[in-house]
């Protein structure tokens, strides 16, 4: 319930799930996804041949239901009534978000990777686009002020939160609460602003007025999923995950102490120890937490677990939350519960969701099955499933896709290769992955983007074989099960087609001067960048010796990383330590400690703008 113009109350009574209808409904799931996996090969299809659902609105009356389609860069609309899509309107490339204005006909919806909000409209059976505003960077969540005048917006690659006139359909100001604001959640009363930073590890409150930081929340964690504020605006909730930091041995992940899954709940009212609550059970984890709504008389929440095709549900009006570090699974009370807490497959990728305003129904976007699902929360059942249209055939790449965002994969289905491969992308924590064949050297996650084309693989570039890798990968990272043929087939033929955000920087300021300048030192004699960072990815292929080692590395050099999309990330070089390009720059990777010659600060500088448009 992200935010509700009229406020409906009603109480929820959950009957029980026997073991057998819970059996019944998961075995409908796995063969989900067993078709999903075993779909007919169409090798002319890409992924944007499908809608890929990732988020949804509902009008407030619950006529009719907005979706956004993340592949195809459209919006839906949908007829409740008839349970139809009745219009479909392109927005842009990667729309990842949409919001409902006060008015309850105008949307909001973020286009990542053109990097606008478009404002759409409802009228009738029809969707109409009103403006394209530009916001720069890779918009995400939208939080809009009650009066409909003003707007706020992530932009993650930003590290920003920017303010949006609605009046005037423009850009007004900038905020820079922390890193990776993906997500945020305003209070009843548009006083606080709730921000998940999952660069930082942090919530952070902000005061809309005058757009200041008052104070942050540790919780130890990255991948902050949606947040919703309580009616009363002195808490926020959302789901997250909690790092242990710990080596992926099956005793530690079964024990929780490698990656699990989080309920957060943080205090909008003054600065007080955060409170947490561990969605995993023992031997049957949760993975990928992402969606979040409460029903609207906050008597229970519901979370979609995308990697593990469920939507969970607890109740809120006796649920005990702990601190952070103080519990790795959910207790055994709620397990035994069942009207306390639900587990309710659906298959695919759960994403975005929105509870009616009855509190009877929940609505979910399902990535995967390129549909929008409605879920009774009474029977704790699939109620109606509404395709928005896909190919017939499941291609090849589609099937990889599924694999990677599949934490059934992992031991005890904990997570997924996108809980550390954000996307396709990289995240701001450094791990033990045992891929190295050492222990205790723990070094970032590396972008999947172009993997197949960037021989040879992992930082010491030891493995030359890119099926052996991803092997490796599942068997030693995920402690999975070792994959079949085809399986890597698919997951190959899906990195094939990952294609890496579009680069802000190279959209807005790659024409400038300064980044002339920068190209200009990169490829010279002086910065010597060019000599390792060559060719169409800007990697050589190649290990080298550039001093950074450490005395427990089994493998001597780094594997020269590509430079595509480097933008991105929060923590740079193998180690982490470099958390902005300046830092590589001048202390970690220093142009005069490996093969050219210290560089002025403007020369620096300049080198750092160039480096942002890759």
């Amino acid at each position: 319930m992200r935010d509700r113009w009229q406020t409906v109350t009603i109480r929820m009574s959950f009957p029980p799930v026997s073991s057998a209808t819970w059996l019944m409904v998961r075995s409908s799931v796995i063969c989900t996804l067993l078709l999903l996996l075993a779909g007919g090969f169409a090798s002319g299809q890409s992924l944007s041949d499908y809608r890929s659902p990732v988020d949804v609105a509902l009008s407030p009356q619950a006529e009719w239901l907005l979706v956004a389609n993340q592949t195809a860069g459209t919006v839906s609309l949908i007829d409740l009534a008839s349970g139809q899509p009745v219009d479909e309107l392109e927005v842009g490339p990667r729309p990842s978000y949409v919001q409902l204005c006060p008015d309850g006909q105008t949307a909001l919806v973020s286009v990542t990777d053109a990097g606008q909000i478009v404002k759409v409209k409802v009228d009738g059976d029809k969707l109409k686009k009103i403006a394209a505003i530009d916001v720069g960077f890779d918009p995400h969540g939208v939080a809009v002020m009650r009066d409909g005048t003003r707007a706020f917006v992530a932009l993650p690659s930003g590290h920003a939160v920017g303010v949006v006139d609605l009046v005037q359909n423009r850009l007004i100001e900038h905020s820079y609460p922390g890193k990776l604001p993906r997500y945020l959640a305003l209070t009843p009363d548009d006083a606080r602003l709730a921000v998940g930073l999952s660069g930082d590890g942090e919530i952070a409150v902000m005061e809309t007025v005058g757009n200041s930081t008052l104070y942050t929340t540790r919780i130890k964690g990255l991948n902050v999923g949606h947040m919703t504020t309580s009616a009363d605006g002195k808490q926020v909730y959302f789901p997250w995950l909690h790092y242990g930091e710990n080596i992926p041995s099956p005793d530690n992940i079964r024990r929780g102490w490698v990656l699990g899954n989080r309920l957060g709940r943080v205090n909008l009212v003054e600065d007080q120890l955060d409170e947490v609550l561990s969605l995993d059970t023992e031997g049957n984890a949760v993975s990928d937490a992402f969606g979040l709504d409460l029903t609207p008389d906050e008597s229970h929440v519901v979370i979609s677990a995308s990697g593990t095709h469920e939507l969970l549900v607890l109740r809120l009006t006796d649920l005990k939350m702990y601190t952070v570090g103080s519990t790795e699974h959910i207790d055994q009370e709620l397990i035994d519960d069942s009207d306390r807490f639900a587990r309710i497959p659906v298959g695919g990728r759960p994403m975005g969701l929105e509870v009616t305003p009855d509190g009877q129904s929940v609505y979910v976007a399902n990535y995967l099955l390129d549909a929008v699902q409605e879920i009774d929360l009474k029977t704790r059942t699939v109620k109606r499933t509404i395709p928005l249209g896909a190919p017939a055939e499941v291609s090849l790449a589609r099937q990889g896709e599924a694999l990677f965002y599949d934490g059934d994969k992992s031991f005890d289905r904990w997570y997924s290769c996108h809980s550390c491969h954000y996307d396709g992308g990289s995240n701001a924590e450094i791990f033990d992955t045992r891929n190295d064949r050492t222990v205790g050297t723990y070094k970032t996650a590396p972008v999947l983007w172009n993997v197949s084309r960037t021989s040879p693989w992992t930082w010491h570039g030891w493995q030359e074989d890119l099926r052996s890798a991803m092997q490796t990968s599942f068997t030693e990272t995920m402690q999975g099960k070792k994959l079949r043929n085809e399986e890597v087939d698919a997951l190959i033929a899906y990195f094939d087609q990952l294609q890496p955000p579009a680069n802000p920087h190279a959209r807005d300021h790659a024409d400038s001067a300064a980044v002339a300048r920068g190209k200009a030192i990169f490829f010279s004699d002086k910065a010597a960048c060019g000599s390792c960072h060559s060719g169409e990815h800007l990697t050589d292929g190649q290990s080298h010796d550039v001093g950074t080692g450490h005395k427990r590395d089994r493998y001597d050099g780094y594997n020269t990383p590509s430079l595509l999309g480097v933008y991105s990330k929060t923590r740079l070089m193998h180690h982490g330590r470099a958390r902005t390009l300046e830092e590589v720059l001048t202390e970690y990777h220093a142009p005069q400690d490996v093969a050219g010659e210290e560089l002025s600060e403007q020369e620096t500088r300049d080198l750092v703008e160039y480096l942002k448009t890759l």
